[in-house]
């Protein structure tokens, strides 16, 4: 839980050393981390909610902040979910704070929180048991090196994604024209 509040703590590190220690229980290990993870993150979640408008208006302009509200809100879940999964350095609180501050519902954000984290754990988890547990150092200096190539492959990944789910929509709008 702490890792997710405002204390920095290694989750990585200390998931590793779990998973190397008792392997049977690695899944277990990396469920406990993500519940624990999601739980934390309600810390800056509800910060964001009880004042991060005003420190976000203080920031940015008016119209500006809509923008960001709207881009937000039309993926919320894959706001979050993506970030979640993402290694360190990624600012991971700032997208958590921004879910408080758009009003994301609680629900919605421990679900999206849990999923991407579990998706993180695991596959840490998995690395650790093939590889050893100095995988997670190696893997976060590659992250730490080539972030702004990995943000922008997954940006475009999930572009690819919105454009085909327009398109469908698109279709299936104008199939409905035709029948009217």
């Amino acid at each position: 839980m702490l890792d997710s509040s405002t204390v920095p703590v290694p989750m990585d590190l200390i998931i590793s050393g779990y998973v190397w220690a008792d392997r049977r229980h690695f899944f277990l290990y990396c469920l406990m981390a993500a519940i624990g993870s999601s739980i934390g993150g309600l810390l800056p979640f509800y910060l964001g909610r009880a004042g991060g408008e005003l420190f976000l208006l203080k920031r940015v302009n008016r119209a500006r902040y809509e923008q960001l509200r709207d881009r937000f809100e039309r993926q919320e879940f894959f706001a979050l979910f993506v970030p979640s999964m993402l290694p360190p350095p990624t600012p991971w609180k700032l997208f958590v704070f921004g879910a408080g501050v758009f009003e994301m519902k609680v629900r919605n954000f421990l679900v999206a929180v849990f999923l991407g984290r579990l998706v993180r754990f695991t596959a840490e988890g998995l690395l650790v048991l093939y590889y050893g547990p100095q995988i997670v150092t190696v893997v976060h200096d590659l992250a730490r090196k080539h972030l702004a190539a990995m943000l922008t492959g997954i940006g475009v990944i999930l572009g690819i994604l919105l454009l085909i789910a327009i398109r469908k929509g698109m279709g299936k709008r104008r199939a409905g024209e035709f029948e009217n």
